[in-house]
């Protein structure tokens, strides 16, 4: 099994694990007893935080990417880095109030609820087809060498997993708007 093949392995199994642990924590299979149960005031606050969160990503996103245009490696890849963990930070608290308290019901009705469920939708799409293509991206940054990495799929790859993530985090954003301003 060559390098590139070892990256594609590697993405698929952290990928299969990372999105197994989101439809666990999604669909109730955690059970709300397992996790620490934090002040009624900080589990409240997560939705605001995430919001935060998804906007700063948003913008660390696109500054990488026009940092990897620009041929300026070493800040783009710090920008990956951190868009990286800002997700992270994201999906742990996401994933922690929703196995505490569920999803939040959406208020509307009518053409504002068909536009909130066609948002959402769409979010959530984005949101699970990124997973896999940034691990993907961020495999092969992390296996190949700076000179190495224009010959590999990263380019491609780190574009479409930008712009789909971009679309996701701004999406999301709408979401939270829609629920809570």
């Amino acid at each position: 099994m060559d390098r590139h093949e070892r990256s594609l392995l590697v993405a698929g199994i952290l990928s299969a694990l990372a999105l197994g642990v989101v439809f666990a924590a999604v669909l109730g299979v955690v059970p709300a007893d397992a996790l620490p149960q934090a002040p009624d005031g900080v589990v409240a606050a997560i939705p605001h935080v995430n919001a935060a969160l998804s906007v700063s990503a948003l913008a660390v996103i696109a500054t990488g990417w026009r940092w990897a245009r620009e041929r300026e490696i070493k800040k783009h890849r710090a920008a990956m880095g951190l868009a990286t963990l800002l997700f992270a930070a994201f999906l742990a608290l996401y994933l922690y109030r929703i196995v505490l308290e569920g999803p939040t019901e959406f208020g509307g009705t009518g053409a504002l609820a068909a536009v909130y469920y066609g948002v959402l939708a769409v979010h959530i799409i984005l949101a699970v087809v990124c997973v896999p293509l940034v691990v993907y991206a961020l495999t092969l940054a992390t296996t190949y060498s700076v000179q190495e990495l224009p010959r590999t799929p990263h380019p491609r790859v780190g574009r479409i997993a930008a712009a789909l993530w971009m679309v996701s985090f701004a999406l999301g954003t709408v979401v939270y708007a829609m629920l809570y301003l």
